[in-house]
């Protein structure tokens, strides 16, 4: 039956000349879906929450967006700094924006060094 419901679906789409997208789920929590080839689900979602006036997104899941954007660019800003500790992309910066990794880097190899009298 999903299989007969996906397949209507497709015929819709292109005998009509629309934007149709399913999702099911069965009883045992597997999902089939299916999209117009020339559309997503995110494009009908925001076109179904324009055209109905509906929000779909509470204040919840907008501040959960935010703060994963949040979290996406302080991990991207962290990448950069590991980079930068290795020794890498180091041309793209200043000479004050070198300081503080040479000083993190000396203090790293003051402690290796004495991890390695402690070994000897």
């Amino acid at each position: 039956r999903r299989n007969g419901i996906i397949k209507k679906a497709r015929e819709i789409s292109i005998l009509c000349e629309s934007h149709v997208s399913v999702v099911i789920f069965s009883s045992s929590g597997k999902m089939s879906e299916y999209c117009s080839p020339s559309t997503t689900l995110p494009k009908i979602l925001e076109r179904y929450q324009t055209n109905s006036g509906e929000k779909l997104w509470d204040a919840k899941h907008e501040s959960l967006s935010v703060e994963i954007e949040r979290i996406k660019k302080e991990n991207d800003n962290m990448q950069i700094e590991l980079r930068h500790l290795k020794g890498e992309d180091l041309n793209s910066l200043y000479p004050k924006e070198l300081i503080p990794i040479e000083e993190a880097l000396q203090i790293r190899l003051t402690s290796v060094r004495e991890k390695q009298m402690e070994i000897w």
